[in-house]
């Protein structure tokens, strides 16, 4: 009987010493590697695949000015509209000129001829311009100017330019990047600028295949001619005028012209009556008292 709990006593030992070198033999599990981190877009990359969207292509025919002379997209020859944001406009003109195959990826509009491109590939040249977002970034002030560039006009100013008068028919009414009318461009490429509420008022005026005559301050140049329309009609004794969108001075963020009221208790601030702070008086105005 000992000698048989002995030898029993023998083999558990062994079989323990032999699973402990087992045991200790076996690797540890692998570690597994953290995900990757994805790299920071770069201010010229987008920030999805443009190859996804439907591409538009087609010959340049004419370029298409804003009031302030940038060049904000282009006609296609099959009259298509290809609008480009403003600050790109420099970048566009290098990459495309005149009578230039391009191959444009964008948002179609549902109702007008119109795509609000994210990237134009120009075919002659083979570079593309790419919308990354509003201007702005690392190195720039704002609006994306460079250090030291001289600002912009204020918004609503008038364009730079003498008085002239153009006329001629219209070949299509032009559209923001929105779809909302803010123009249109005649037969010889004339580029008439209005303000949308006012192109919205004058639809039937500004109608395809209608003969016009249009005044107000122009541009002209070796990208083409823009007429900020200030009075348009079927002749010059059938003028409508035109309002232009009111300027704005170097007020603050909440559009006010001029600077902005000082604070209340302030010296220059309107005072309080027994109904609270007097209301902000008018353009040239006293302020209004409560009761």
């Amino acid at each position: 009987m000992k000698t048989k709990l002995k030898a029993f006593l023998i083999a558990t030992t062994a079989a323990c010493a032999l699973a402990g070198g087992v045991l200790a033999q076996t690797p540890p599990p692998a570690r597994t590697a953290p995900p990757p981190v994805a790299a920071p877009l770069t201010p010229a990359q987008p920030a999805f695949d443009l190859s996804q969207l439907q591409a538009t292509r087609g010959t340049v025919k004419y370029f298409t000015l804003t009031p302030r002379g940038d060049v904000d997209g282009f006609i296609l020859a099959d009259g298509t509209q290809v609008h480009v944001p403003p600050h790109l406009s420099t970048q566009l003109v290098a990459a495309v000129r005149l009578g230039d195959a391009v191959t444009v990826r964008g948002l179609r509009a549902a109702a007008v001829p119109m795509v609000a491109a994210l990237s134009v590939t120009g075919d002659a040249s083979g570079q593309t311009v790419v919308d990354a977002g509003p201007p702005g970034g690392p190195g720039h002030g704002p609006g994306g100017r460079a250090p030291g560039a001289p600002p912009p006009p204020p918004p609503g100013g008038p364009a730079a330019g003498p008085p002239s008068e153009v006329s001629g028919k219209i070949l299509a009414v032009l559209h923001g990047p929105r779809g909302e009318a803010n123009g249109a461009m005649l037969e010889d490429g004339t580029v008439l600028r209005l303000p949308p509420p006012e192109a919205a008022r004058l639809t039937a005026t500004l109608a395809s295949g209608q003969v016009v005559v249009a005044q107000g301050p122009g541009i002209a140049n070796n990208l083409g001619r823009m007429v900020d329309v200030r009075a348009i009609g079927p002749s010059r004794d059938q003028l409508a005028q035109v309002q232009a969108p009111p300027p704005r001075g170097p007020g603050g963020p909440d559009g006010r012209r001029g600077p902005p009221p000082p604070p209340p208790g302030a010296p220059g601030a309107p005072s309080a009556g027994p109904g609270g702070p007097a209301a902000p008086p008018p353009d040239g105005g006293a302020p209004t008292p409560r009761p």
